[in-house]
């Protein structure tokens, strides 16, 4: 593992070198925390996607929430949360979801401005999503679209904190067991609003903490212990 993320950083490097200027440049212009830094110092932003599928071939991002965790602390001062204005109708299946209207996507900002707004906010530090695959998946395919690159981005994914510790003490995974929410519960973290990008992200920034102490929050944890 070590290997692969060393390369990352290696191709991130080269990236900058070839990419043009804009948000993604500025971007990869701030190196990945190193590996063997204590997850409790590491540079954080936990994020979270509304999106109006799962494809980020045909789908769209619909809105982004994300806030900083900075020395193990969550920074509500950075939260942000930001709607997209969308240029095609919304099904009824998924406005059921995550409650964005057209209205709204039509009163939202521009892709470009958000997702420069995001890579600024990202730049130099590790993001934090449940089911992670979402996020940088749909963030890179933005990226592609944008800019006509698509970047590294490593990530936390608390979800896969999760599967992980289930398996190693050989735990039965009964469907659900690995939502978001119902692993709060176990943390005995309160309920939020479901599938709002910014209550998500507080969410999942708030789960990885608790992770966290609970793996023995008196020890150094490496970050490369936790990456994706």
């Amino acid at each position: 593992m070590f290997d692969f993320l060393f390369s990352a950083e290696t191709r991130r490097r080269k990236s900058l070198e070839s990419t043009a200027e804009g948000p993604v440049k500025q971007y990869l212009s701030v190196p990945l925390p190193d590996l063997k830094s204590d997850i409790h110092v590491v540079p954080l932003l936990a994020l979270d996607f509304e999106t109006s599928g799962l494809k980020p071939s045909k789908d769209c991002i619909l809105s982004v929430g994300y806030v900083a965790v900075n020395g193990g602390e969550i920074s509500l001062s950075t939260a942000c949360h930001q709607l997209i204005k969308s240029s095609e109708a919304l099904t009824e299946e998924s406005v059921v979801i995550h409650k964005i209207t057209d209205d709204a996507s039509a009163a939202g900002e521009s892709i470009e401005a958000v997702i420069g707004n995001l890579l600024q906010a990202l730049a130099g530090k590790v993001m934090v999503a449940h089911n992670a695959k979402i996020e940088t998946t749909f963030l890179a395919q933005a990226c592609k679209k944008l800019y006509g690159v698509s970047p590294y981005f490593p990530a936390i994914d608390t979800m896969l904190i999760a599967k992980r510790w289930l398996e190693r003490r050989n735990k039965e995974i009964a469907q659900g067991d690995l939502r978001l929410f119902n692993l709060r519960k176990q943390y005995g973290l309160p309920m939020y609003q479901a599938h709002n990008a910014l209550s998500d992200a507080i969410a999942t920034a708030e789960l990885l903490q608790a992770q966290i102490a609970h793996m023995d929050s008196d020890r150094k944890l490496p970050l490369k212990q936790f990456i994706k």
